[in-house]
This record gives structure tokens, sequence and C-alpha cells, in this order.
């Protein structure tokens, strides 16, 4: 019975899946699709579509994998007996003779899109005792019900492309009543196979396809599977120099006809033509100008060949790959040029395909150079879809018009979760952040650019996640609108794979993993760059200030690689593969080039201090990098038996920051023996001599804010120290007040907390002290402040305070927020630690006047106080999204006590320099001189101008903000 359905089965995580529980209605029949004594027949229709015999046979295999034995599969009712599933199109002679007669069930199917159906009949036939139907409005649609059944039965999409396990059972029965499926929110979704160049291609050609030697119709009909499984239908084929065009393998086409997918083609490549591999040096210039014919014949070629097959034709021309089109310097010289070759590749279109263009899937995408041509007037066709990309970084570079909205051929997105390119590629480990992909898609389906969205997935592998999201977004969008679906969607999917024992624990893990990578992603921690290619060089992250923002990175990735090793022991070993590739890999991976990174730039600091322990820092950073070898080999020689063997890459494109660490040369002078570092004492890497004063001093502790700061002893001999630190009062709180430190890896130093006990205080307003640490002869003194500023705070004060030189506010923590017109700040799923950003909504422009501006715009206040008076720098943190379209900007408006309205914009154009750190980081900061403030209580008010501008954090500089990298702790 149901009850004894695999968890897997039970707990369903694709949006299409969620509705199969409303079969379990008082109308609903039971059916056994297997139990002891009997096993259902699958029964295709022979005179339909290839992919409905595929389709049943994939369900034989599927329900073989859960019972141990794979039913029958026949062609022929009158050879089926007893329990029967049936799978056809709604239409076709098989499903007529089971359901006679037209019925409402068969309308709410016929002449839809992709809709599936599933209805159970007692005795329809005489031969049969009951009948399970699937049926299809379309081959895929039929597909769809086949496909989401295996997932009912506990098979998940993943099963082969991930390892995801599958749970033996000795029975299953479902409760299934009439149903019929919705038509997919997105008409066409699918994704682009880039950058396969280290990992799917060599994969394919050494492992998996060797017959063939590259990427070829075995290796597309497992793609193509995949696809159907996530209710998906178009592919971009790979088609990079080391691929072979698509087309070059009859094999392929022929493929994808049996699945039923659609063929398109990247922006590069219009016509389904690969220049890269298909266009050659013999014949002659790229250039419409200079040689059309050729190009003309080149194109017309691919269009006949491709004439009676699925596909959707990419418009226009640019260069050979991705470039600029040849022979025109001005956008004035390239409109009218693009807008002829649209008009001859449409007039080979109807003479090729249909004589009615419109009927044919063609679409233009604006991506680079080609949105600045649209934007500049460029006249399109009406039922060409237009498809809008984002910035390859995840952020779309602009949506709809309101007149766009309204264009019959409808609009798409061009998305990138894996790119090759300037500021720096991204091509190893998945890390874009599923909040993220929520927030910018959703932006986009309310948008109304909801024909046809592709992913650029780079290798599929280690992609499975975002993927699986991607097209259940595409696919039922609606759950997606609810703010924070993006962790319970991920949440869900961890569950049908590992079960619900341990789905919390790592989905917990995960999510971490996508905050932390938000903040930096793991090919970034280099700070390098390509287009031109740059070295390595030393990070951000302030090692000596706010606890150490570093050490906090370190410590924050090394509790995740716990929890992913204790999990990786405890994981039922038929998971244990799926657990490997979706999780352990990709935590330990990012990890350890965190490691890699900041052990480095620890080890190049401390030498500077004259530390000992740099030199372990050095060996730390040089084992990040050996882990992260081993680990990549046994992906590559071990993992499911080596069946995944080339697939995974450590350095893509050989680039620095995948290379091993260039450690720094160490000289530690031992004569000094010891030595201590208060926090805030360095805060750049100055000379070593800046180390040897015999006094230091910690920043204020302040009661409201209730600091802490670190006191680091070290040695610089090799030989044991015993240290204590002596002559402090009893206010002064230590962490550890004696010990040794040895010349031993990890005990070279350690790293005391100091804090202050209030109570011992007795009211006092401030006072001053200091710590004496004394070893092998050595005084060492750390003077202490401490500061109780609630004296000065109003009675009851709610607000953030500016007790240590600076306000830190995260957006969502405003003291009001007010809402004007239907406008209003919107709460949304932050990517990042943060939880929540604030974002400008409804996603429609609004006219606003300047001069009226703080009465009719939505605001948000923040409540803060001051100490001391001051000028304050006032800095901005926002989501580094783009305008929603080219009629609009990046704007807010700040003013703080009703001073003066100050207008920011975060706008940026093309790959500028502000950009590309932008990108890089996630965040647009702009900043602005605020007028003297006296201190005391202020409000910071946030004015809404343009939407979708998304607020992440608030700083307010009165001079004790120091360097660092994302965000500081709110105060």
């Amino acid at each position: 019975m149901l009850d004894s359905l695999p968890l897997q089965a039970k707990q369903l995580f694709t949006i299409s899946l969620l509705t199969l529980f409303s079969f379990q209605n008082i109308n609903a029949q039971t059916f056994t699709v297997f139990s002891a004594t009997e096993s259902a027949t699958i029964v295709y229709d022979n005179k339909g579509p290839a992919l409905d015999s595929i389709s049943a046979c994939l369900l034989r295999d599927d329900i073989g994998k859960v019972s141990g034995i794979p039913p029958k599969v026949v062609s022929d009712l009158s050879k089926a007996t007893g329990q029967v599933i049936v799978i056809g199109n709604a239409s076709s002679d098989l499903i007529k003779k089971i359901v006679p007669g037209r019925t409402a069930w068969k309308d709410s199917l016929s002449g839809k899109w992709e809709r599936y159906g599933y209805k159970t009949l007692k005795n329809p036939l005489e031969n049969i005792k009951q009948a399970f139907i699937i049926a299809g409005s379309d081959a895929r649609g039929t597909a769809y019900g086949v496909f989401s059944l295996s997932e009912r039965i506990g098979v998940s999409p993943w099963n082969w492309w991930a390892d995801a396990p599958v749970k033996k059972q000795k029975e299953i029965t479902l409760e299934i009543a009439d149903y019929t499926s919705a038509s997919p929110s997105v008409k066409y979704r699918g994704i682009f196979l880039n950058d396969e160049d280290w990992g799917l291609q060599p994969w394919a050609a050494k492992t998996f396809e060797p017959e063939t030697g590259d990427i070829g119709p075995r290796t597309y009909s497992k793609i193509f599977e995949l696809l159907l499984r996530l209710k998906a239908n178009l592919i971009w084929p790979a088609m990079h120099p080391s691929t072979k065009a698509f087309y070059h393998y009859p094999g392929n086409k022929e493929v994808a006809k049996d699945y039923s997918i659609l063929v398109g083609s990247s922006h590069a490549e219009p016509m389904l033509r690969n220049n890269v591999d298909e266009w050659k040096k013999e014949m002659g210039a790229f250039n419409y100008i200079t040689n059309k014919n050729t190009v003309h014949q080149y194109w017309e070629t691919r269009v006949k060949e491709s004439a009676n097959h699925d596909a959707i034709y990419t418009l226009g021309m640019r260069g050979v790959h991705d470039s600029g089109m040849q022979g025109v310097e001005s956008i004035q010289e390239t409109i009218p040029l693009l807008e002829g070759i649209i008009k001859d590749q449409r007039n080979m279109l109807a003479r090729q395909v249909n004589k009615d263009v419109t009927k044919i899937p063609q679409a233009f995408t604006a991506y680079k150079e080609v949105l600045e041509i649209y934007d500049h007037g460029l006249k399109l066709p009406e039922d060409v879809i237009v498809v809008w990309p984002d910035d390859n970084y995840g952020y779309i570079h602009r949506l709809n018009t309101e007149s766009e909205k309204s264009r019959p051929g409808g609009s798409g997105v061009y998305y990138h979760t894996s790119y090759w390119g300037r500021p720096h590629d991204y091509l190893w480990l998945s890390t874009t952040h599923p909040a993220l992909i929520r927030e910018e898609m959703m932006k986009a389906y309310e948008n109304k650019s909801d024909r046809l969205w592709v992913l650029n997935v780079g290798d599929i592998k280690p992609q499975e996640y975002v993927i699986q999201m991607f097209l259940d977004m595409a696919y039922k969008a609606a759950p997606f609108k609810q703010r924070d679906y993006a962790s319970s969607h991920h949440y869900q999917w961890m569950e049908s794979i590992f079960g619900t024992k341990q789905a919390k624990d790592i989905s917990d893990i995960m999510w971490n993993y996508y905050d932390l990578a938000f903040e930096r992603k793991p090919e970034f921690m280099g700070w390098s760059r390509t287009e031109p290619t740059t070295q390595t060089d030393y990070s951000d992250y302030n090692h000596f200030f706010y606890g150490d923002q570093a050490q906090k990175r370190i410590d924050a990735y090394s509790t995740l690689e716990l929890k992913a090793r204790i999990l990786k022991d405890k994981i039922d070993p038929s998971a244990a593969d799926a657990f490997y590739q979706l999780v352990y890999y990709p935590v330990v991976g990012a990890s350890q080039m965190n490691k890699k990174f900041l052990f480095r730039d620890k080890s190049y600091l401390y030498a500077k201090q004259n530390r000992l322990s740099a030199k372990s820092y050095a060996a730390r950073s040089q084992e990040a990098y050996n882990i992260i070898q081993k680990e990549t080999n046994y992906f590559n020689t071990q993992l499911s038996g080596g069946k995944w063997k080339y697939m995974m890459s450590m350095e893509p494109r050989s680039l620095p920051v995948y290379l091993q660490p260039k450690l720094p040369a160490i000289s530690i002078d031992s004569s000094q023996v010891w030595n201590l570092a208060a926090e805030g004492y360095q805060l750049n890497d100055t000379a070593k001599s800046t180390a040897t004063t015999n006094r230091h001093s910690l920043p204020p502790f302040s009661k409201l804010s209730k600091s802490k700061y670190f006191v680091d002893l070290y040695i610089s001999a090799g030989k044991e120290l015993q240290w204590a630190a002596t002559s402090y009062p009893k206010w002064i709180k230590l962490s550890q007040s004696k010990g040794v430190l040895k010349p031993e890896s990890g005990l070279e130093e350690l790293r005391i907390w100091v804090d202050i006990d209030w109570s011992k205080l007795r009211n006092k307003r401030s006072a001053e002290s200091e710590i004496t640490f004394k070893a092998a002869g050595k005084t060492l003194k750390v003077n202490v402040e401490a500061v109780d500023h609630s004296a000065s705070l109003p009675k009851n004060y709610k607000g953030f305070i500016g007790d240590k030189g600076y306000v830190s506010i995260p957006a969502k923590s405003y003291s009001r927020k007010t809402a004007v017109n239907g406008a209003f700040w919107e709460d949304i799923q932050a990517p990042g630690p943060a939880g929540s950003y604030l974002m400008a909504m409804p996603l429609i422009k609004k006219e606003i006047r300047m001069e009226t501006i703080r009465t009719t715009s939505p605001v948000l206040e923040y409540d803060f106080f001051t100490f001391s008076g001051a000028a304050p720098t006032v800095q901005i943190h926002t989501l580094p999204t783009h305008p929603l379209n080219n009629e609009s900007r990046m704007r807010y408006a700040i003013s703080i006590d009703d001073g003066p309205l100050q207008v920011l914009d975060h706008t940026t154009t093309g790959r500028s320099e502000e950009w590309k750190q932008n990108v890089l980081r996630n965040s647009a900061i702009r900043k602005l001189k605020s007028q003297f403030l006296e201190k005391g209580h202020h409000t910071l008010r946030i004015y809404m101008i343009d939407p979708a501008v998304v607020l992440q954090h608030i700083n307010i500089d009165m001079g004790g903000l120091q360097r660092s990298y994302g965000w500081i702790p709110d105060t």
C-alpha cells in the first residue's frame, strides 16, 4: 500500500509532482503497479511517436529498479491482461480503444501544449482487470506523465546522472484519481552545454562514448532523457572547439527527433550552425557584406537538413565565436545590415520549413553588443522571441518595457550558472545561490518574459541542483512566487534523494555553502582576473579587525566541512556516491580553495609579525591544494566505480587561481622569542619592526554592543614557552590566563579572547586598565578601555548605535516602512547569510517627481544613535542588479534627519571596472557624504525611485570604520 512506498516516492520535490497528492480523494482508485502476486503490463502505441516506445521502456526499467523484476512491455492491448498501464496520445487509436468516445478528460488534453492526464478504469476490456492510463496532449506531454509516475514510485530524475538511489520495494499500490496537468509556465525550457572542454567532452569521449570519441548520440540520449524527466524540451548543444558540431554526427539529430527534443543554438550560432567547427578558413571571411553568398548557402544547407525536426532557429549574426559582427564599424551601420540578414534568414525558413514563417519558432538573443544594437532601434519581426541575457554572473541585463510585453513572439531569458570570461571564470563548482536564481527568474516571469528559458550549465555536473530548480520553476512558476520557496524547494530536493532523516542537515550544509560562496565564489578567492589573466593576489579580508574576518571565514568552512565529513560516514551506502558528488565534493572543494588562499595570506602577514606560525600556515595552504587534488582524483577514478572518469577538473583553463599556491619566502628572527598582536593593532601588512613595541591597545569595549576582542600570543623561537597574564582587574575577562606555546604546528600561537564583566564596574561610565603578559623574562602590556554609553540613550530606545565610530545596519532591519499608492519595499529571501533583502516593487516604472518624493514615494526609515558629532559617510550596499528595462535605472534617494535629499544610482554600463567589482563581490556600493550630525538620535530614510532595486546593507562611518570585505556585524 502507499505506506510501503520509499521515502523518495512519498516526498515529491518537483512542482509538477506536488499536484499528484490531489489524486488521493474520494474519487480515487487504487492501482497496483506490482506486488508479490502480480505486476502491471505496460502497453504503448506502436503507431505513435518513437518517444512513446522510449518512455514505455524507461518506465519498465524504473519499475524494475524498484521491484527487482521489470514488467512486460507490449504494443498490443489484446496481449495485456490483469493490471495494465496504457501509454499514448489522448487522441490515439490506443487510447480511444480503452476510453471510447469524447470525454471531458480527453477534451482537457486535446490541442494543448505538453499536458498529460491520468485516469483509472476497472474492467475497460474483457482481458483487462484495471487500466491506469497515461495520456498526453503531445509526445512530450505523454513522457512527462510517464516520468512523473517514475518519480512517484521513487526513481529520481537524477538516478543516472547523480547516482540518486532507488529503494527496493515489495509492493507499490497507488491512489489515483482522474487528473490533467496544466501546460508549463514557460513554453520552451532547456539547457545550454557550454565550456564542456574540461568535463562533459573528455568524459563522453574517453569514458562513456569512446566509439564516437566525442559528445555523440549515446551521450545525447542520456541528456535528452534527463531533460524529459525534468519536464524540459530544449537543448542548445555543446559547441566549443573541443567538440564536433551537433549535426556532424547524424545520430545526434535522430536521437533528438526520437526524444522529441527541440534543438536550438546559442546567441553566436545563427540557423543551427556551429561556426567554431563548421566555418572553415577556405570559406573566406564570415562577413555578410563581402561574402554573402557563401554565408547564405552555409545557413540554408542547415535549414534544409533540419526542416523535418523540431527546432528553434536563432536569427541574426555575430562573429565566428562570441564576437561582434565583421564588416561594420558602428551601430548605425549594423542595424540596417542586421535587419536585412534577418529578412534573408526568414525567407530561407519560409522556403525550406513552412511558408507561414510565423509558425516556425525563432529567437533573437540580445547578448553583449547585440543588446546595445537592439536598444538603438533594431526592428524585429513581431513573432520572433526576444531572449534577454543575464550579465554572465546571474543578473539579467534587462527585461520588457510595457510595449514589449505585448509582442506576439514574447520574450525569454538566457541565464548563466557557469561562465568562461572576464572578470573571472567560474567553471569548477556550482555556486550560484538558489535565492538569487529565484529572485531574477521570477522577476523575469512577472515581467512576462516567459516564452523561452535557457540555462548555461557548463558540463551538467556539478550543476545538478540548479538545473533541477531552474527547470522546475520554468515548468510551474507559481510556488516560486513565495519569498522563501527557494530554500523550501532545496530541502524537498535533498529529502527526495537522501530521505527525511538527513535531509535537513544536508540542506542546511548546502544552503550555508551557497551563502559563503555568494560573498565570494571559490574561483574568485585568488583575487585574480582573466582576459587579461593576472596572477593571484592577497585577499581583502581583514585578519586584524572585526574579530579576524579571514579566520571567521576559515572557521565557517571548517564547520561546514566537518558536518559533511560526519554525514558522509552516516549516509546509507546506496546513497554514498550521490552524497559525494552532490554534497561532499563541492563542500570540501570550496572549503579547501578558501583555505589555500586565506592560509597563504596569514603566512605572508604573520611572517611580517615574525610569527613562527607563518611556516605552519604556508604548509596548510599547500595541504589545502593537495586535498583538492586528492578529492578530484577520487571523483575521476573511484566514484561510482569509475563511471565519472574525466568528468571533473580542478583547474579548468589552468588559471592561476587553480594552481599550487605561490607561498612567500619566510624568514623569522628567533631572537625576539615571543610577542603578541592585539586586535586592531596592525591593520595593514606593515614592516616587521612595527610588531616590536612593548605596549599595545585594544579598541574600546562598549557595554551596548557587548564587544569582545582578541589578543594573539605567538613565539618566534623554536622552543617551548610558558606564559601568564597577570596584573589585570577582575572586570577584565580572559578566555585563558596562562599556558604553553610550542614550536609545533598549531601550537606556536594562541588566540586569547578579552571581554568585560560589566557587573563588576558598578555603573561606571568608563574604566581603563591593562593586561600584563609575561614569559621568558619579557613583559608586554595591553591597554583596555571600557565605556558604558547606556546612560546617554533615551529610555527604551530602539535602533542602531554608533558606539564604535560607525553604524552597521542590515537593510531588512528597518525601524519603519511606508508604502505609497501600491508601491512598496518587499522583503525577499536573500542570497547570502543576511536572510532577507528589500526589493523595490512592483516591477513597473512609475513617474517620480523629485520635488514631492518625500510624500509620494515608499520609504524605509532606520533609527540610529551617535555618541559624538561627525559628518559621516553613508555607504549603501545593493544587489548589483540591472535596470528593469531601457526606460529605467537603479536609483534611490537618501536623506538623514530630513536633510538634503541625495539620489544614488548603481546602474553600470557594459563591462566596466565597477561592474566587474560588483559581480565579483555580489554587491554594488554607493557612498555619499552627509551633513554634520550632532551626537544623539538620527533617522536615515531611503526613498524608492526605480523598481527592482534590492537593498542589502547600510554602513554609516563616523570615523571608526575599518577596511573590510563583505558586511561587518550589525551594531
